[in-house]
């Protein structure tokens, strides 16, 4: 699987993450731009299955079901690597029902 960590989602996590490409959205070069532009960017580049994020917000802002990638949502009480990395597991087993187009939104395990 391709996977773009936004901006919020620590780049530590793609440690977690073995056996996938796992990039960073600075990494792809897309720092500082805002969600419904990155979101437009992450779709036109065809580089990514999961857009995997903490932001909550981003899928009721922006129009999702056209989107040619899934995106996941990290429900933790914050984004530091010892509240997401608990996540990892069920992302790895999780991964391929993630379908393009729909938003999933994991909590806190």
């Amino acid at each position: 699987m391709r996977i773009l960590l936004d901006e919020c989602v620590p780049a530590r996590l793609r440690r977690d993450l073995p056996g996938h490409d796992v990039q960073t959205v600075p990494g792809a070069g897309w720092a500082g731009i805002k969600n419904g532009k990155l979101l437009r960017l992450v779709a036109d580049s065809g580089k990514f299955d999961i857009f995997l994020t903490v932001d909550k917000s981003l899928p009721v802002q922006n129009q999702t079901k056209v989107l040619p990638f899934a995106i996941v949502v990290l429900r933790a009480p914050s984004n530091s690597i010892s509240s997401i990395k608990p996540f990892a597991p069920e992302l790895l087993r999780r991964l391929a029902e993630f379908q393009p187009g729909h938003v999933y939104v994991l909590t806190s395990p």
